[in-house]
């Protein structure tokens, strides 16, 4: 990870990331937006602060966290 893109960094660093949320956002803002980094890493963000910090994910920790939210593994979270 380059130094530009370390997690916590200011979203306004991100000039060039396009941002994107989930169509299951609801219009109260409760959003996380992600963004897909030129060097291939990913960024999110809170949509109720764009201006705040992004936390900067590899490829690999995103696809193992969608896995694991698509078998379930993170339900206890919400329930």
């Amino acid at each position: 990870m380059s130094e530009a893109t370390r997690n916590g960094i200011s979203s306004q660093l991100l000039s060039d990331a396009a941002w994107r949320k989930s169509s299951y956002s609801g219009a109260t803002g409760n959003c996380v937006e992600v963004a897909r980094l030129n060097d291939g890493q990913i960024a999110m963000r809170n949509s109720r602060d764009p201006r705040g910090p992004a936390l900067v994910y590899t490829r690999a920790e995103i696809q193992a966290f969608l896995a694991g939210a698509k078998d379930g593994d993170f339900d206890d979270m919400v329930a």
